[in-house]
């Protein structure tokens, strides 16, 4: 599967599981420490409009503090929608994945920002999809594409303390599993009472 395919199944997933919280879900807890259902979308939302912006050429500074603080409003699926549409058509401009995207770390080949974005909307999903209690199975096409990128880089992101440890697993555990708990996830993560 080719990134950009890969990519956009990911923003629908994404938008699809915000599509499900119920009203009274967003205080809930996820599986990334201290972040409730809100804060998680919000997140999410919120490197997905960055993301225009940087893959349109703009540096960080440009950008400034304007994406800081609750991008969700009163209506977070709507802003969830919205932010991946464009998201998309920004990541689907010609040539956009042979570009640089200047990020606060320097500048990143734009194939790699988009992986990492793939990432964020499958890990992400995931921990939004069990905290509600919604389907956890994203797209398996796209998640192979992660995993694949992921493997060359599992290490850099633990020693850099982008993610936790990796989860030991049994061996026949699938392809979405082992890439949860590459990220520092239990796949079994469920809420506690």
């Amino acid at each position: 599967m080719d990134l950009l395919e890969a990519y956009r199944r990911s923003l629908a997933d994404f938008v699809d599981r915000v599509d499900q919280v119920g009203p009274g879900q967003w205080s809930d807890p996820t599986p990334c420490p201290g972040w409730d259902v809100r804060t998680l979308v919000n997140h999410v939302v919120s490197e997905g409009r960055w993301s225009v912006p940087l893959l349109a050429g703009r540096t960080v500074d440009e950008v400034g503090d304007r994406l800081d603080g609750d991008q969700l409003g009163d209506d977070p699926s709507a802003a969830a929608r919205e932010t991946a549409a464009q998201a998309e058509i920004a990541a689907s401009r010609p040539d956009v994945l042979d570009a640089s995207v200047h990020l606060s770390g320097g500048d990143t080949p734009a194939a790699e920002y988009l992986h990492q974005l793939l990432a964020e909307h499958l890990v992400h999903g995931w921990d939004l999809a069990v905290a509600i209690g919604a389907d956890p199975r994203f797209d398996p096409d796209a998640v192979r594409e992660c995993a694949r990128w992921f493997a060359g880089r599992a290490e850099d992101y633990r020693r850099d303390q982008l993610t936790q440890p990796g989860v030991d697993l049994p061996t026949d555990t699938d392809e979405q599993d082992r890439l949860i708990a590459a990220f520092g996830r239990d796949p079994n993560w469920a809420p506690t009472d």
